[in-house]
């Protein structure tokens, strides 16, 4: 064996022993990787740096841009309300509607994203229709996982691929060109769960959602004079909110309405009293014609241009009533917040009983939590007061929901352009990414905040150990070792030889590199057989990507294991026959796209 050989293996099994370890941050082991095979002399400086500027590692930061733009202007909260609507309230229905639909969205985002984006939908749903959530979370986050299957930018693992066929000579992938793999697995996975359900823990779950902001808090919305709101009735109000907020009462001049029909016109200075998950409340200051009526009441005034927003030294807040706090049967109005405390109480949240009339006149009770508006300086002090329990940060997420259709539109645009070929994928991603932060659907900081950095550096510092593995021939000499021993296999075997590795694998490292490390193999393997090497590095892609083992082996199973309450032992009692089957499915699919197989299994004569 060749002595860089040699050095180079005993770097990969350092970084591989480090990755398994969890020591080490999987970037950091990635860079160590990196320095390790510049000192070493393997790859030269320009080598290093490759993974820095390649398509892949450009792709990946756009595509976490893009989806940061599409949840911050709504876009993937309505797609995910709408899924859970037309679940319905059975179980095989909720599996047939969610898993399809959830890979679908998953196809165009971060499936990590996705996956905890439907996790409070189904866990509300479940509870709603009495159903056990471990039946429904599995299915969801497996169909989150096989629709980063759907297209080339989903998983990084595609993209790594096709970097690779490109550097040994191949045609590189398409955006689409796995498509109609993933869209036969998405088909075999939701057949498989409706089929196998049986397979599936029956257990409730946590009783609780696991966050305060999957609550609903109690506010007071003002139609401001001058409003677009002015004259329409109450019914087409709700109607256009009904997906984000419920009206609970309805005032005027102070005083609870009587006659509250659905046809009564709202007026200017109407103060109507909602139920409203905390992202409403953080964004409610965007929508034309409507303020927080507590900020408007005491004195916020709009900034330039009539945009009035929480930033700078503003900011909400979220207190606990402590019990035997001195609050505790006061109103609101009796305590004078702005006066004792300098803050103005904006919403409530109260874990029963339902709340009618004016928010101010509320009286508190032990455990409720309010929402505080104020400064900075007024609201530290409130983290020692003897009458609050604690003091945390409101989990509220500003979006910018008029701005839907343009973050749609790029979106759009985006794919459009990388798909035909009008500009290469890299440049199409950055620019609709630019694009977002340009257009005002995401906030620059919230973009940037977005990007996964450790996914990133990752990507950039194993592309290098790829290039090394097959510039040193390590690749050559593994793949003449499999040769020696299966020469003889048929291609569909050594297909699903090579989708098992990258499946097993995965298991204890990421799926890019997974797919840097046996990519090259597969390379090798191909050339040694003078067959194209796309099936061969798609099958290894597929392999890391859609192997459902354990529950480490994808990030968005780890989001469902305590709210579902799974063991070990039930992901590899669902997973191991639907890897099987996916295998199988993923080797046949390949065969017949690029090696002219049969598409249908012929039937003997």
């Amino acid at each position: 064996m060749d002595p860089q050989q040699i050095v180079f293996l005993l770097i990969l099994g350092a970084a591989l022993a480090l990755f398994v370890s969890g020591r080490m941050r999987v970037d950091l082991v990635a860079m160590l990787a990196l320095l390790a095979l510049g000192l070493t002399g393997i790859l030269d400086a320009r080598q290093l740096l490759a993974g820095f500027s390649s398509e892949p590692a450009i792709i990946v930061a756009s595509v976490f841009v893009l989806s940061a733009g599409l949840s911050a202007t709504g876009i993937t909260d309505r797609i995910g309300a709408g899924i859970g609507r037309a679940a319905g309230g059975s179980e095989w229905r909720t599996i047939a509607v969610v898993m399809p639909a959830t890979a679908a969205l998953a196809a165009f985002s971060h499936h990590v994203m996705v996956t905890a984006m439907m996790l409070p939908i189904l866990m509300r749903l479940a509870r709603e229709r009495k159903l056990p959530v471990s039946r429904l979370l599995m299915p969801m986050s497996l169909a989150a996982s096989l629709g980063t299957t759907l297209t080339l930018f989903s998983a990084p693992a595609f993209l790594l691929a096709s970097d690779l066929l490109k550097r040994g000579g191949a045609e590189g992938l398409d955006i689409f060109d796995i498509t109609p793999i993933g869209a036969v697995l998405v088909m075999l996975g939701t057949t498989y769960m409706l089929l196998g359900r049986w397979l599936l823990p029956r257990r409730e779950g946590e009783a609780q959602a696991p966050e305060l902001r999957l609550e609903r808090y109690y506010t007071e919305l003002l139609v401001e004079d001058g409003s677009p709101w002015i004259g329409r009735t109450r019914e087409e109000f709700e109607q256009a909110f009904a997906e984000r907020l419920q009206v609970v009462d309805w005032l005027r001049h102070g005083m609870r309405r009587r006659r509250q029909a659905g046809d009564s016109p709202l007026a200017a200075g109407d103060v109507l009293l909602v139920r409203a998950p905390p992202d409403e409340i953080a964004s409610i200051r965007d929508e034309p014609g409507l303020a927080l009526h507590a900020v408007a009441k005491y004195g916020d005034t709009p900034r330039e241009g009539g945009q009035a927003e929480l930033l700078g030294e503003e900011q909400l807040v979220q207190a606990v009533v402590a019990p035997h706090s001195e609050f505790i049967g006061r109103s609101v109005a009796d305590i004078d917040f702005l006066r004792t405390l300098g803050v103005v109480v904006v919403g409530l949240w109260r874990r029963e009983g339902w709340l009618h009339g004016e928010l101010s006149g509320m009286r508190l009770e032990e455990g409720d939590l309010l929402v505080l508006w104020g400064r900075q300086a007024d609201i530290q002090p409130l983290a020692s007061h003897r009458g609050f329990m604690m003091l945390m940060p409101f989990q509220g997420r500003r979006q910018t929901r008029r701005r839907a259709p343009l973050a749609v539109a790029i979106m759009v645009a985006t794919v459009v352009a990388a798909a035909t070929g009008l500009l290469a994928p890299q440049t199409a991603f950055l620019a609709g990414a630019v694009a977002m932060v340009a257009g005002r659907c995401v906030a620059i900081e919230q973009a940037y905040a977005g990007i996964d950095v450790r996914i990133f550096v990752m990507i950039a510092g194993v592309i290098p150990l790829g290039i090394a593995m097959e510039q040193t021939g390590t690749a050559q000499a593994v793949a003449d070792l499999l040769m020696a021993h299966a020469a003889q296999w048929p291609v569909f075997v050594l297909l699903l030889v090579m989708f098992g590795t990258a499946a097993l694998l995965t298991q204890i490292l990421s799926d890019a590199a997974t797919t840097v490390l046996l990519a090259p193999i597969a390379l090798a393997v191909a050339g040694s057989l003078g067959l194209p090497p796309t099936p061969f590095v798609v099958c290894t892609a597929m392999g890391a990507v859609a192997s459902f083992l354990t529950p480490i082996g994808h990030h968005g199973n780890l989001l469902i294991l305590n709210p579902g309450r799974y063991t070990f032992g039930d992901f590899l009692r669902v997973g191991v026959p639907l890897t099987t089957a996916i295998a199988l499915a993923t080797a046949w699919m390949a065969q017949a796209l690029w090696l002219d197989g049969p598409l249908l299994p012929s039937l003997p004569g």
